[in-house]
């Protein structure tokens, strides 16, 4: 069970690591600052780029939590 869920942990890793890198990076500091558009929505690849990114986080924070639990 430990070493599975370790697995997963490093899959997980690689793919949000994957998907961080995929992501524009227009929105970035500078367009607090006036650089860029005002108001901009996630279309297609990009929006199910940013939700999955979000679910990544999600399942890598969670098996974190988990290889602390089961330590042995």
């Amino acid at each position: 069970m430990n070493i599975a869920i370790k697995i997963f942990h490093i899959m997980t890793s690689i793919a949000l690591i994957a998907l961080v890198l995929l992501q524009s990076s227009k929105g970035g500091l500078g367009s607090a600052f006036g650089g860029g558009e005002v108001y901009r929505t996630r279309r297609g690849a990009e929006r199910v780029v940013f939700f999955a990114t979000i679910v990544l986080s999600v399942l890598f924070l969670v098996t974190s939590i988990a290889t602390l639990f089961l330590q042995k």
